[in-house]
């Protein structure tokens, strides 16, 4: 479609940008700077009701092919707007956000959900780096927006480094790409790649650094280096929309590319690689090294929000499972994990926000005793969702982890089945380390006592229960995670 046709099926992002302008705008005006955020709020679920009425349209190629409108598009921008709108419900009670310049904040929060949109429906690659560079830079501004914290800036700093090493080797992997197939656009690579014209050895050196800079965005291993500091130095509703909107931005591009762009659709919903290049299997060892170091580093830890960046690490690792079987059942897996650990671990930052708004301690001792020193809720809900993380029935991190081992197993890779279950058993140790000290230890005086407020209880009722909920009716989300699997191609 040209440009004019294009416009109506890009209103969520018309709707973003509009947002956007009208919070730097009101920033000028507005003596409450809370109202921005509730702004914010607003403009964010006017987006999410704008993808809702968009589903129903038939799948296009926007823009002279630089962006698709498929359902592929439509169930991530669904989570990326749901991710923002906990970001910023987290970030109205947050005593670290109201330090900072809210109208500031809150439209840089929102250009990075609108640079996410794009990375998800993506269909080129000069699309695709734009959109990756845009949501990384938000970040990196993000991170650092708690202006006169040292942390926040380190992490701020490292952050940056690392975002440009892993941009300059994958822009440099497409450019590659590009010299072996002639075109940046994801139909045209598949054909010329079925055409079987590249030379293998160029092709895997070219898939190889693109890799970079997907690994880095999902933070596997070995692109995980920046991912414990800045989720230790930034504010914690950044780190909570880091860990969900992110990763699942990272994820998106990363199968879009990989599946039309490297592979084609056989029979039974498998597909298979073109170019006689396997990536599937230099995946499948990143996938092994992710899930592992993840959780053996995380045993270690004793923040909280270091534990849980590592706990991050780990997850992604358990997604790349779903990546690499090379199969429908896989990236349905997939879609539907990402939504389970929206919910586990956006609860579980939240639930670090509470006791860190009450104490300013992040650490597992400032936890000790969390249940009878006035935080009984957060305690049971932290809880929920920790045994959800580590996948103990019947909450909604079990059915995930079930729907990406059949789809493991299913397609014989029994090995990495066992390493994950192995990994899984080792994940719950540093999880039932909180809960312990949450209920088990009793507080010595020193850590001060919790209150829930209405707005961050209002939030983490919605976010137990879904957990709860999702572990014992997932039809729907199965459903639409199935529907979900469809791209446009061609």
């Amino acid at each position: 479609m040209s440009t004019a046709e294009s416009l109506p099926y890009i209103l969520p992002e018309l709707v973003l940008t509009a947002t956007i302008l009208v919070l730097f705008v009101g920033d000028l005006a507005v003596r409450q700077k809370d109202r921005l955020g509730e702004l914010a709020l607003v403009g964010v679920a006017a987006s999410l009701f704008a993808v809702a009425r968009l589903s129903h349209v038939d799948d296009a190629y926007l823009f002279n092919r630089m962006i698709v409108h498929d359902q592929f598009a439509i169930f991530f921008k669904v989570v990326f707007a749901l991710a923002t709108l906990a970001t910023i419900w987290m970030s109205l009670g947050s005593k670290e956000v109201q330090r900072t310049y809210q109208g500031e904040y809150y439209g840089i929060l929102l250009s990075s959900a609108l640079g996410m949109y794009f990375m998800a429906a993506a269909s080129n690659l000069l699309m695709a780096y734009l959109s990756l560079e845009f949501v990384s830079l938000t970040s990196y501004v993000l991170t650092g927006s708690l202006r006169h914290n040292r942390r926040s800036g380190e992490a701020s700093l490292k952050y940056l480094i690392y975002g440009g090493v892993a941009s300059g080797a994958m822009i440099y992997g497409m450019s590659w790409i590009f010299g072996l197939t002639g075109n940046m656009d994801y139909a045209a690579i598949n054909a010329a790649l079925a055409n079987g014209s590249a030379n293998p050895l160029a092709l895997f050196i070219a898939i190889t650094l693109t890799l970079t800079g997907f690994g880095y965005k999902i933070s596997a291993v070995p692109f995980h280096m920046w991912a414990p500091d800045v989720y230790t130095g930034a504010p914690i509703p950044v780190t909570a929309f880091l860990s969900v909107g992110s990763k699942a931005a990272g994820f998106a591009m990363l199968l879009r590319f990989f599946y039309p762009g490297l592979s084609t659709l056989g029979e039974a919903g498998r597909w298979q690689a073109l170019g006689g290049v396997d990536w599937s299997q230099l995946v499948l060892v990143l996938c092994i090294a992710t899930m592992t170091l993840g959780n053996l580093a995380a045993l270690q830890q004793t923040n909280v929000k270091r534990l849980l960046a590592y706990s991050s690490i780990a997850h992604a690792g358990y997604m790349l499972m779903g990546f690499v079987v090379l199969s429908d059942e896989g990236l349905r897996a997939v879609l539907f994990y990402l939504v389970t650990y929206y919910l586990m671990n956006i609860g579980a930052f939240l639930t670090v926000m509470v006791v860190a708004n009450a104490t300013g301690r992040e650490d597992i001792d400032g936890f000790r005793g969390l249940a009878w020193r006035g935080g009984s809720v957060p305690a049971v809900a932290m809880a929920i969702f920790l045994f959800s993380l580590a996948g103990i029935p019947p909450l909604a991190g079990f059915i995930g982890k079930f729907y990406l081992f059949a789809a493991v197993i299913r397609e014989q890779y029994y090995m990495l089945a066992l390493v994950a279950g192995i990994n899984s058993v080792l994940s719950l140790y540093y999880y039932a380390r909180i809960v312990r000290a949450m209920f088990l230890e009793f507080p010595t005086g020193t850590e001060g006592t919790v209150s829930l407020d209405w707005s961050n209880g209002a939030l983490l009722g919605v976010l137990t229960v879904s957990t709860v909920v999702l572990g014992v009716y997932w039809a729907p989300v199965i459903a639409l995670a199935d529907r979900s699997v469809r791209f446009l191609m061609g």
